[in-house]
Parts: C-alpha cells; structure tokens; sequence
C-alpha cells in the first residue's frame, strides 16, 4: 500500500508505503523494542535498506533542536528537528540518517493541489512503497490552528515549512516523511517533528516550480513524479542546540 497523506478537502491520497505488523511466515512474532517508542519490525515489510531497529533508551531526548545537513540534487534542504514534539520521531530518524538509509534516495512525490503542497521523500525504493522494517507510535500535533479553507474543521493547517511524517494509518510510521512548501489543509494525524530551513524552502520552490511529470492519462497532474528529479545526496545530523 502506497503511503500517503490524507489532503486537502477532496479526499486526496498522500501517504506511504503500509506499515503492518503482522508476524512473520514462519509464525515468529515481530522484535520490538523496549523503551517508551517501542520500535517493532514488520516482517512483511521487510527494510529497503539493511537497518537495525533503533536505540529505544528509557529516557528519550525530549529537548533541543537537532539540525541536519541535507544536500539534494536541487540544493540544500536544512531540518530543524524539534525533539520536544516528537522524540520517538526525531530519535528514528537520526538513527536512519546516521545509518546512510535516506542517502542517495529520490523524493518521489510531489503534489499541487490547492490545498495539498508537500514534496514527500524517504522511501530508498523511490516507489512509496519501501521503509526501515520497522513502525513506530504517532506523536500527533496538537498545536496546529484551523484550516481556514474548511469549513468544517476537521482539518489543520500544515503550514509552509513544516516536517511530517507520512503514514498508511494510526502508528505506522517508518522512513517517509513530507516537506510542506505551501499551506496544506490536513487532518492532524500526521506527526510534526521539525521544520525547514530557509534555504531549503527556496530548494522546495524550486522543485515545485518544476512541475509535475505529465503521464499518459493525465497531461497536467497536480500528483505524481517531479519533473525536476530530486535526490537526498547526502543526510547527516549537523548541531543540536
């Protein structure tokens, strides 16, 4: 299952690739580990990039902003992740990124649509369909104001900028993650753990100027491939502070 983020008020597709837990074939249960985030491989998922389980100390890092150099094929793209946010998430993410997962991967989605500007990278696969082998807790925000484009108000306002997590349901979190270069109106059940750099929303602009690739059945999408091929060249933790 393609993991996406649930957008905007047509019920827009965006999130990646399923995060089931389901046991092994051989009948062994998945490992998971022992402190709070409780990171749990998915057998059936197995990782696109060998990587161990995280480090899961009983007392996770809860403060501070670690920064993360991230240079792509389209310029930089700088990460502030907020520890206080979302620890699991940030803690998961550092390991993955010290392990080399995210390098050398392509963002593989882009999207325009009104309510809807996220470019959503992660997956080594370069398809939506590929993770770490393992799912985690979701840390949802509560902190996101209304959507004012719905009326309704079930929807927060991701705003320009913002760092989530993509899923394909409740605690399914992996490797996918969605950078955010327009205001998007989503329901809050993607976990927010940073933002990004001034540079790197020049970078996103950039890319979303590009366009999207035009396919045999659609000759303008407002979802799919950039034009402009983005790769994370290289992903490493830079200063905590």
């Amino acid at each position: 299952m393609n993991r996406a983020l649930i957008g905007g008020l047509a019920a827009v597709a965006l999130v990646v690739s399923g995060g089931s837990a389901a046991t092994a074939s051989d009948g062994a249960p998945p490992r998971t580990t022992h402190g709070p985030c409780q990171y749990a491989q998915t057998p059936d998922e197995p990782p696109a990039r060998p990587v161990p389980l995280p480090p899961d100390p009983r007392r996770t890092p809860d403060r501070g902003v670690v920064d993360v150099a991230v240079a792509t094929s389209q310029g930089p793209l700088p990460l502030h992740l907020d520890q206080a946010k979302a620890p699991c998430t940030v803690q998961s993410f550092l390991h993955l990124a010290r392990h080399g997962f995210y390098d050398r991967t392509v963002c593989h989605r882009l999207t325009a649509y009104p309510t809807l500007k996220v470019l959503q990278c992660g997956d080594p696969t370069g398809t939506g369909e590929g993770g770490p082998g393992y799912q985690y807790k979701d840390e949802l925000p509560v902190d996101l104001p209304p959507a004012p484009t719905d009326p309704t108000g079930a929807r927060r306002l991701y705003g320009r900028g913002l760092l989530a997590m993509a899923n394909a349901g409740p605690n399914t979190n992996g490797s996918q993650f969605f950078v955010v270069y327009g205001d998007s109106a989503l329901r809050p059940n993607y976990t927010v753990f940073g933002t990004v750099g001034p540079d790197g929303l020049a970078t996103l602009d950039k890319v979303a100027a590009g366009g999207i690739q035009p396919t045999a059945d659609n000759p303008a999408p407002v979802d799919g491939t950039p034009v402009l091929r983005t790769q994370l060249q290289c992903v490493r933790p830079s200063h905590r502070h």
